[in-house]
């Protein structure tokens, strides 16, 4: 049923376990194949063939991981109970917490038909009106978010948006403690905690109430490239939650680059071409966003230093799991480099030398 039979890939699902299920849930069906999909860093993402149908499987990675890392029960909630909102996604189609099928939870939603924007051999746009459609585009959907009534759609008791923003460093620095205590046989971090402590001294007390999606950013989106750039599809939910919408603002922004940045610490992360005519500046989807929502973008610094924090703690993991044999990305090893120079970077928005 697949042409994939190495060992990584049996031990992210039981084909015959999952035939099973999917006949009971869904019906008969006389094509049924699973394919790895490889773009994604953090959850699994498989590609499933049942019958007519396209289906998406998201489950967790193999082996251990941090502390309520890759929840994928909590993204289905959350992409469920928004299939009636302005925010584009997927169809969900089933959810299950048998661990007998898969090895753990999973979830089941439509695949879409479009394309994600990544950087590859150079920029996947040639004109500057659709480049600059392209981050409208990611930038209103943003604010779809951030304006989603909650109570309307069930997601209420969500998440604790009180402290939300200090949570997320304390959240942050436990798990870079946890993938150091991994990792620290390897080689040191040491600049992390000049950041930590600036994090915790100058985390916000105030700041607005709202659903957050937690990793929203270019690669995480899918669009609709046959005319004007449609955003068709927002991924990845996993750490999504009730809190302060200006860390997702934040995360974002720490993704996006202008012309005359510092060269990028990884080009895993980062995608030069956003540097070109037509994209529009980190500066303009800002102010687009404060029009579309009514939010207005303050402590910048402490935003995108958080952001690049963040990042420093899934590459941690990342480079952890890569050293139990737990992954076979080729990014994971390119962590034990990759985490020191985000730590500079973090350091460097904090000092004021890569301002918005």
């Amino acid at each position: 049923m697949t042409d994939e039979s190495d060992e990584y890939f049996d031990r992210l699902v039981d084909e015959a376990a999952l035939e099973s299920y999917l006949r009971a849930n869904l019906g008969d069906a006389d094509d049924f194949e699973v394919r790895r999909h490889q773009a994604g860093h953090s959850n699994e993402t498989l590609f499933v063939t049942w019958g007519g149908e396209e289906l998406v499987l998201r489950r967790p990675p193999p082996g251990e991981t941090a502390e309520k890392a890759h929840d994928v029960l909590r993204e289905y909630s959350v992409v469920d109970a928004l299939q009636s909102t302005d925010v584009p996604l997927p169809r969900t189609v089933l959810a299950c917490d048998d661990h007998d099928v898969v090895g753990s939870d999973f979830y089941l939603m439509e695949r879409l038909d479009g394309t994600v924007v990544r950087g590859g051999d150079g920029d996947p746009l040639s004109e500057p009106a659709a480049r600059k459609r392209v981050g409208e585009e990611l930038v209103d959907t943003l604010a779809a978010i951030h304006t989603v009534d909650v109570d309307d759609v069930g997601l209420t008791e969500f998440g604790h948006p009180e402290g939300f923003s200090q949570r997320q460093v304390k959240r942050w620095s436990e798990q870079l403690t946890w993938a150091f205590s991994k990792t620290s046989d390897e080689r040191e971090v040491p600049a992390i905690y000049d950041v930590m402590e600036w994090l915790q001294e100058n985390a916000p007390e105030e700041h607005p109430h709202t659903l957050v999606h937690g990793d929203y950013k270019l690669d995480n989106v899918m669009y609709d490239l046959a005319d004007e750039p449609e955003l068709i599809g927002v991924f990845d939910w996993e750490m999504s939650t009730l809190g302060d919408p200006l860390t997702d603002l934040g995360w974002m922004l720490s993704f996006w680059r202008d012309a005359g940045d510092p060269d990028p610490v990884s080009g895993e992360f980062f995608d030069p071409f956003l540097e070109n005519d037509g994209y529009p500046t980190r500066r303009e989807l800002v102010d687009r966003y404060e029009a579309a929502t009514g939010i207005e973008y303050t402590n910048d610094r402490f935003y995108r230093a958080l952001a690049v924090y963040k990042l420093c703690g899934l590459g941690e993991m990342f480079f952890a799991r890569h050293l139990a044999g737990d992954a076979d990305d080729p990014l994971y090893p390119k962590m034990r480099e990759a985490v020191p120079a985000l730590a500079d970077r973090a350091q460097r928005i904090i000092d004021g030398e890569e301002p918005l």
